[in-house]
């Protein structure tokens, strides 16, 4: 079986990314999982969700970190 993929197509979420062949966002699993849910938790509520899919949307999230340029910004203080 191929690895589940994420994808993004303007027609889906707004081109949100997905978990390929779903309406499952990449945002939605990592809010899921960042509110304490367990991977177990999240499959249960979305059984259609292929096997390895929310290891490929932490895949992804990671990989948009690793590209993102970070401008150090310096606040005054009130």
């Amino acid at each position: 079986m191929d690895k589940p993929r994420i994808e993004s197509h303007p027609g889906i979420l707004n081109g949100k990314p997905v978990v390929a062949g779903t309406r499952i966002s990449v945002e939605l699993i990592l809010d899921r999982l960042a509110a304490g849910e367990t991977p177990a938790q999240i499959r249960q509520a979305f059984p259609h969700l292929p096997d390895g899919s929310i290891e490929a949307a932490l895949a992804y999230a990671a990989a948009m970190m690793r590209n993102e340029s970070i401008i150090p910004v310096h606040l005054q203080p009130a």
